[in-house]
């Protein structure tokens, strides 16, 4: 049979099944025709006929015969099929890539996934970091659509399952930047409390809640003033150690210092929005260190997007400083 080639199995696909690693590489291969190629003879494994659910291992080589001319299919993968704009988009976001990962710096008002409404996202976007690789990138965790920062992107199988177990693990750190309102007093501390879906109208908000309540989960973050405007505002570095949903902004609230802009839980009353500052949520996730699933650690920071680079910038805060206030915060807690 003329046009036959040959693929290796990698790493990331040892222990998938024979049919589901042809649906993964020519998702239009009819399964009715992928049945009649193994009976034939045609497909085969390391020279070996193979069936359906023949498992795979690493290095094993898989025969491919001519798909593409049988079957009118063509192989899946290594070219986007994004609008070239979109495309070069998430890819202007890019701030690390390596053979596992790759990190963005996502910016305020774009979504990680759809919704009503929500026609842009990140989710939707994801083909257009392929690279030219096989498997389609992962998300492996979420930032609020008004936060931006560092949102990182698993690029196989075998990334996206070892980072979502040391985020599950809480085996990474993670650090935001936020200007809330007035200023916390201690200055450095830890916030623990139960958060729970709030009922009624007020549905997508979080409270806090008693330990025992129905939905209740346990909650906790460390914060760190970094510097402040007077007694009216200040510039704090939060790391949530736990990840519930709107954990930080539920917590500044009630502390009893909201984070400016927040739509849900700015609270505080006769409050005037000083000149200069845009009234959209001041929350960016600057900073992550993680296990690398190839082994070491990787940390990526990410810069402040345009909205809260200008507020720093009206407030003589040095947006060039390091993470290392709340990061000693959780290094002490460990």
């Amino acid at each position: 049979m003329s046009g036959v080639t040959h693929a290796k199995v990698v790493r990331d696909e040892a222990g998938m099944r024979l049919d589901r690693w042809f649906k993964s590489h020519f998702p239009g291969l009819a399964f009715g025709h992928l049945q009649k190629l193994l009976r034939k003879g045609h497909i085969r494994v390391d020279g070996k006929r193979a069936k359906s659910d023949t498992r795979l291992d690493t290095g094993q080589e898989v025969r491919i015969p001519p798909l593409g001319t049988e079957t009118g299919d063509r192989p899946a993968g290594p070219k986007s099929d994004l609008p070239p704009a979109d495309e070069a988009f998430i890819r202007s976001l890019v701030i690390h890539k390596d053979d596992a990962v790759i990190a963005i710096n996502k910016p305020p008002g774009l979504a990680v996934q759809g919704g009503p409404g929500i026609d842009t996202h990140v989710d939707g976007l994801l083909d257009g970091l392929r690279y030219r690789a096989d498997q389609r990138p992962r998300l492996v965790h979420r930032l609020d659509r008004e936060t931006g920062g560092v949102l990182l992107i698993a690029r196989t199988r075998a990334a996206a399952a070892a980072l979502g177990k040391s985020l599950k693990k809480r085996s990474a750190r993670k650090s935001y930047w936020a200007l809330v309102h007035g200023v916390p007093r201690p200055a450095e501390g830890r916030i623990s409390t139960y958060l729970k879906p709030q009922p009624g109208q007020y549905e997508g908000r979080m409270m806090r809640a008693r330990h025992g309540d129905t939905d209740a989960q346990h909650a906790e973050s460390l914060y760190r003033v970094v510097e402040q405007v007077g007694s009216k505002f200040s510039w704090v570095a939060l790391s949530p150690v736990t990840g519930r949903k709107h954990q930080l902004r539920v917590h500044m609230s009630g502390l009893g210092h909201p984070i400016i802009g927040d739509p849900l839980y700015f609270d505080v009353q006769n409050w005037e929005q000083p000149g200069g500052i845009e009234n959209r949520l001041h929350l960016h996730a600057r900073a992550i260190s993680i296990p690398h699933p190839d082994g070491g650690r990787l940390e990526v920071m990410a810069d402040l997007g345009p909205r809260m680079a200008n507020t720093w910038t009206l407030f003589d805060f040095d947006a060039r400083r390091d993470d290392a206030s709340v990061i000693e915060l959780e290094e002490r807690r460990r």
